[in-house]
Formats: structure tokens, C-alpha cells, sequence
């Protein structure tokens, strides 16, 4: 994930966005910007469940750090995956547990403009990666 911008650029980044359809159009190049997911990895126990998309996140404890790994079938489901991870980026399981990271969305004005399944969606990847990190 070299190539995605961290927490602080993310959030320059979108107050940069004039309106709604900038940000969304930017939230479609972040999720172009996560490396492809291997075969490997579209197993259903990588599924989320509660998406209307399809989503995969697979997590490893990588020294202590987590890192991510992850698809969607849909641009913006997969733009608002890459965005969970750069939000979750560099942090242990225990950091990830206890980081709600919902407000970055309302911070970012993403949350009010997100339709309830995006938004039902968004809330299962968030669970799930916090569900996951417990178990790392």
C-alpha cells in the first residue's frame, strides 16, 4: 500500500474536493489504487457477510503491525475499503480494537452521503476488521 496517502494527506485530500461527485470520483481512484487480491484470498472465510457487494479483507499480524488485504466487486465499496485501510494502516491489533473510526467518515462527509446499503456495508467491514483484530 505504498502508493496510497496516509491519514493526514487523505483528510488534505478530500477537503480539497469542491462537492460531493469530486469526492466520490476520489474515492473511486483510492480503490483503484489497492493492489489486485489474489485467488487465494476470494475464499468465503475472507467474505464479509452484510455487504451487497462482494468484499474480501484478509488481516496478518505482521510483527506486531496489521496489514490488509482486500477487494470488492464494486468501485466504490472497494474505494471505501481503502480507506478503512489507510485509516487502520501501521496499527496493532489492540490499536485497531479500540480506533472507532467512523467519525474520519463524518469528518471526511462521506457518512451523509453514503445510501443505508453503502452505509450497512461500511459498518460490516468496520466490524469485521475490528472483530478480526481481537482474534489477531
Amino acid at each position: 500500500m505504498a502508493t496510497l496517502p496516509d491519514k493526514q494527506k487523505l483528510l488534505r485530500n478530500f477537503s480539497r474536493c469542491a462537492n460531493w461527485e469530486e469526492k466520490y470520483l476520489y474515492v473511486i481512484e483510492l480503490g483503484a489504487k489497492l493492489p489486485p487480491l489474489s485467488e487465494e484470498l476470494r475464499q468465503d472465510r475472507y467474505r464479509i457477510s452484510g455487504c451487497q457487494s462482494q468484499v474480501w479483507i484478509a488481516m496478518e499480524n505482521s510483527d506486531g503491525r496489521v496489514t490488509f488485504q482486500g477487494d470488492s466487486d464494486a468501485a466504490i465499496v472497494k474505494g471505501l475499503l481503502t480507506i478503512v485501510f489507510i485509516l487502520y494502516s501501521g496499527m496493532t491489533p489492540q490499536e485497531i480494537v479500540a480506533l472507532d473510526v467512523r467519525p474520519f467518515f463524518a469528518e471526511l462527509e462521506l457518512s451523509q452521503h453514503l445510501t443505508p446499503s453503502r452505509s450497512q456495508g461500511l459498518e460490516a467491514m468496520i466490524r469485521a476488521i475490528r472483530t478480526n483484530a481481537a482474534e489477531l
